[in-house]
C-alpha cells in the first residue's frame, strides 16, 4: 500500500470542497521564510513525514512570529523524526475550534464485515486510540453498502450519530463532511482514509489532519499523486529505487522488487560481511534474508524476481542491485517450483555478471557469488551458470534442490566468501 503525504491528502480534500486550513508547503528555510509572510500567526509547522504521533514526536510546533518560525524552521528541516528524514514541512495558520471530531474509512476485510467502514468519533485529537475503550457511547461505526453509500449515510449514518449528538445542529454539517469524504475515499481507490482531528470553527468543519493509504495496483490511474516508487514506504525513494521501478512499471511479466535497506545510514558490516540479497519468492526469501542477518551479515538490500519474469527483466534488476556501493557479496537464493522457469534467472545472471566484471576486473576478482536455484529447468540452468561463471574470476558458489531448507549453511558459506575476497585488500 502506498502512503500519501499529508499536504498531499489535504489537496485532494479541498478538491472535493472539504475545507482545511490556509497552508503552503515548502522544502528549505529560504521558501519558509517566504510562504510564512503569506500566513497570519500564529501559525503551525508540520514535519511531512510518513508517520503517526507527530505531535508527540516534536514533529508538529507552534509559532507566533516570523522569527519563530525560522528558529522552528532550522530545528525541523533535516531532523529525524522516528527515523525519517525531514524535507518537507507544511506551514498553516493555527485555528481556534470549539471541538474536534475524528473520521477514519477503511477497507475492512474481516470475515464478518468485508466491506467499507466508517468510524467517527465525537472526540477527536491525540490519544484517539484511548477513546473507543475509555467513552465507546461517543463513537459510530457503520458498515458501508457501496452500492449504495448515499443513502447509507443519509439515513443509517444520520440516525446513529443523532443518537450520540448533544447539538443536532451539527448532524448535517457532519453527514455532508463524511458523503464527501466518502467520495474522495473511492475516487482514490483508498485503503484507508483518516481525518483527526475535524475542527468546529466558526460553524465549519475543517480537516485538521489527512492521513491517506492508497492501494498500489491503482497507481497507474492516478498520476496526479506524482509518485516516484508505489511501494509501502515511509521515507522518500532512493534513486536506485526509482531507477528499479520503471523496471516494473510498464512490464508485467513477473516482478522486479528492489528496496534498500542501509541507504540512509550508510550502515556497513564491520564484521562478517554488507551484502546484495537476491530472492525469488516471498515466504521463502524471507526465511533465507533472516538466515543471513542471524549469520551476522549486513543486507544492503531486498530484491525479488517472482511471477516468471523474462531474462531480459531479471537481468535489469541485477544491474540496479549490483550498481550500490560498498557491497561485497552477491546472494541469490530461490527455489520456486511452481511456474518459473529457471533458466531465465540462468541467462540473466551470466549477461549481468560478464558484464559487471569486464567494466571492473580488478574489483570483481574473488568477488563472492553464491547461487541457490532450483525448480522447473534446474538442471539446465545450472549447466549454464557452471560453464559460464567458470570462464569469469567471481568466487562462485552453486546450490541446487538439497539445499533448500539449509539456508545457514549456504549463510555460513557467503561468511566465508566475504572473508576471502577481504583478504584480498577489499572491503
Amino acid at each position: 500500500m502506498v502512503k500519501l503525504f499529508e499536504y498531499q491528502g489535504k489537496e485532494i480534500l479541498k478538491k472535493e470542497g472539504i475545507r482545511v486550513p490556509e497552508g503552503r508547503v515548502v522544502s528549505d528555510l529560504n521558501e519558509l521564510m517566504k510562504r510564512a509572510k503569506e500566513l497570519n500567526f500564529p501559525i503551525v509547522l508540520k514535519a511531512q513525514v510518513l508517520t503517526t504521533g507527530r505531535l508527540k514526536a516534536g514533529a508538529i510546533r507552534f509559532a507566533r512570529t516570523l522569527k519563530e518560525a525560522e528558529e522552528v524552521g532550522k530545528e525541523l528541516f533535516g531532523k529525524e523524526i522516528k527515523g525519517l528524514r525531514v524535507e518537507k514541512i507544511l506551514l498553516e495558520e493555527k485555528l481556534d475550534y470549539e471541538e474536534e471530531f475524528y473520521l477514519s474509512i477503511i477497507v475492512n476485510d474481516s470475515y464478518k464485515v468485508k466491506a467499507p467502514e466508517i468510524i467517527f468519533s465525537l472526540i477527536g485529537g491525540v490519544d484517539i486510540e484511548s477513546i473507543a475503550e475509555k467513552s465507546p457511547e461517543k463513537i459510530v461505526r457503520l458498515k458501508v453498502d457501496y452500492l449504495r453509500p448515499s443513502e447509507v449515510l443519509e439515513t443509517e449514518f444520520r440516525e446513529m450519530l443523532a443518537n450520540k449528538l448533544a447539538k443536532l445542529r451539527d448532524a448535517d454539517k457532519i453527514v455532508e463532511f463524511v458523503k464527501k469524504a466518502y467520495r474522495v475515499f473511492v475516487d482514490c481507490d483508498a485503503r484507508v482514509l483518516e481525518i483527526n482531528p475535524i475542527f468546529l470553527s466558526k460553524g465549519d468543519l475543517i480537516a485538521g489532519d489527512c492521513k491517506m493509504t492508497i492501494d498500489d495496483s491503482s497507481v497507474f490511474r492516478h498520476p496526479e499523486f506524482r509518485l516516484d516508487v508505489p511501494r509501502d514506504m515511509e521515507r522518500s525513494a532512493t534513486e536506485l529505487e526509482k531507477i528499479a521501478w520503471k523496471i516494473e512499471e510498464n512490464d508485467y511479466r513477473g516482478t522486479a522488487y528492489f528496496i534498500q535497506l542501509n541507504e540512509f545510514n550508510k550502515l556497513q558490516s564491520k564484521g562478517k560481511g554488507y551484502i546484495a540479497f537476491h530472492g525469488i519468492g516471498g515466504g521463502a526469501s524471507m526465511l533465507a534474508a533472516d538466515a543471513l542477518i542471524k549469520s551476522g551479515l549486513v543486507l544492503a538490500n531486498y530484491a525479488d524476481s517472482s511471477g516468471n519474469p523474462p531474462a531480459s527483466k531479471i537481468y535489469r534488476l541485477i544491474r540496479v542491485i549490483m550498481a550500490q556501493e560498498g557491497i561485497e557479496g552477491y546472494v541469490m537464493m530461490g527455489a520456486v517450483f511452481a511456474s518459473q522457469e529457471q533458466w531465465h534467472h540462468a541467462h540473466a545472471l551470466v549477461k549481468a555478471f560478464k558484464e559487471i566484471e569486464r567494466e571492473n576486473p580488478e574489483k570483481m576478482k574473488g568477488f563472492p557469488v553464491v547461487i541457490l536455484l532450483a525448480g522447473n529447468k534446474e538442471r539446465e540452468s545450472h549447466e549454464i551458470l557452471r560453464k559460464e561463471f567458470e570462464k569469469m574470476n567471481y568466487n562462485f558458489e552453486l546450490y541446487g534442490r538439497d539445499y533448500i531448507y539449509k539456508p545457514e549453511f549456504i549463510a555460513e558459506r557467503v561468511v566465508e566468501l566475504v572473508g576471502n575476497y577481504r583478504g584480498l585488500g577489499n572491503g
